[in-house]
């Protein structure tokens, strides 16, 4: 009777395995189909940007605000730039970490000339600032690239004078060089 109850005891756990495990498969298909959705939805998306615009002519037709007030709201610059002519859109960037406004602005205009109107807003009042209004500049991949983060003009802290006396030792005995960055050596 025993064997029977046992045997009966682990045939039940491994069909609760069994059950468990084919729940898991079937969560990751469920998974999977839905990362391939979103894989074909974010291809169609891509290939849209793609073709239809230009970030030169966007550029072309976008004008820069600086001094912004940091309270400022995209509605509120849209009232200020309506006589230029057709906004499609107003960008008021923040800082990634704190969230804050960095205090500049892009709008994007429907047409070049609305950008040449609003340049005759550059030194205008806006919430009790003088505006900035530049035509935005288009940027150039990689034209600042080169030099990067080099050891240009940093040394390791060591200083030759030719007209000291190698003997004399500083203040006091001989010391050995010191070896990397973190020794405070004032001569």
């Amino acid at each position: 009777m025993t064997d029977d109850g046992a045997t009966a005891a682990v045939a039940q756990e491994l069909s609760a395995a069994d059950a468990e495990i084919e729940e898991m498969q079937r969560k990751v298909c469920e998974m999977e189909e839905e990362a391939e959705k979103l894989k074909k939805l974010t291809d169609s998306v891509e290939e849209d940007v793609g073709e239809g615009v230009d970030r030169e002519e966007v550029d072309r037709r976008s004008a820069y605000i600086g001094n912004v007030d940091y309270g400022a709201t995209p509605e509120e610059l849209q009232e200020h730039f309506k006589s230029c002519g057709q906004i499609n859109r107003i960008t008021i960037l923040v800082d990634k970490w704190s969230g804050h406004p960095k205090g500049f602005a892009y709008v994007e205009f429907a047409e070049e000339q609305s950008v040449q109107n609003s340049l005759l807003l550059d030194g205008s009042l806006f919430r009790g600032r003088q505006l900035k209004v530049v035509q935005k500049r288009t940027n150039i991949p990689g034209f600042f690239k080169g030099k990067g983060k080099g050891k240009k003009g940093k040394g390791k802290g060591k200083y030759y004078d030719p007209w000291a006396d190698p003997w004399s030792g500083g203040y006091g005995a001989w010391r050995p060089p010191s070896k990397g960055k973190g020794k405070y050596m004032p001569y």
